[in-house]
């Protein structure tokens, strides 16, 4: 008998758990302003630039093509990752055909950040003056953010202490 109530508990827990979840996913969908904005960076990009109906839909256009792109792309070299994961425990496996599997996740890399780069290019294309402005200094802030450690002097690693003209001390004997 014991055991069934804990099972009756972990049900309702459960049912509970789940209304809650479909309420607010549902319910999050009516509070959306009568433009249906993107999520996630997105959506930082479009509220920062101040986008205007046409540009919207234009950029929603290219958003939806750019995702495309790179879910084909992921999915590519998902396939390729395990193709050479798979071979992990085989004995024969030629160091050639580790390369060439290698070489091919490579060049997907490179296809990915190609893509990435003609894509933003295509939201510069949307904008107007004042926005390429304000985009290049959101691109630029994105690419530059971990190169300043935080809490520590720019240029100095933690652990080592520095010598003069920031070089490294001269090893001690």
């Amino acid at each position: 008998m014991k055991k069934n109530v804990l099972l009756y508990i972990l049900l309702v827990f459960l049912i509970v758990v789940n209304g809650f979840f479909l309420f607010n996913y549902i319910g999050n969908s009516d509070k959306i302003d009568n433009k249906e904005r993107p999520k996630g960076p997105a959506n930082f990009i479009v509220k920062q630039l101040n986008f205007d109906d046409e540009q919207m839909q234009q950029f929603e256009e290219i958003n939806k093509k750019h995702h495309q792109q790179m879910r084909r792309i992921s999915d590519n070299n998902k396939k390729l990752k395990d193709a050479l994961f798979n071979r992990i425990s085989d004995i024969s496996l030629k160091e050639n055909t580790v390369d060439s599997i290698t070489t091919l996740i490579g060049e997907k890399e490179k296809e990915k950040g190609e893509v990435i780069f003609y894509h933003f290019k295509s939201i510069q294309a949307l904008c107007n003056d004042k926005q390429k402005k304000k985009f290049k200094r959101i691109i630029n802030d994105a690419l530059h953010k971990g190169d300043k450690p935080e809490g520590r002097p720019e240029g100095r690693r933690e652990g080592r202490p520095e010598g003069r003209h920031g070089e490294p001390p001269p090893p001690r004997h």
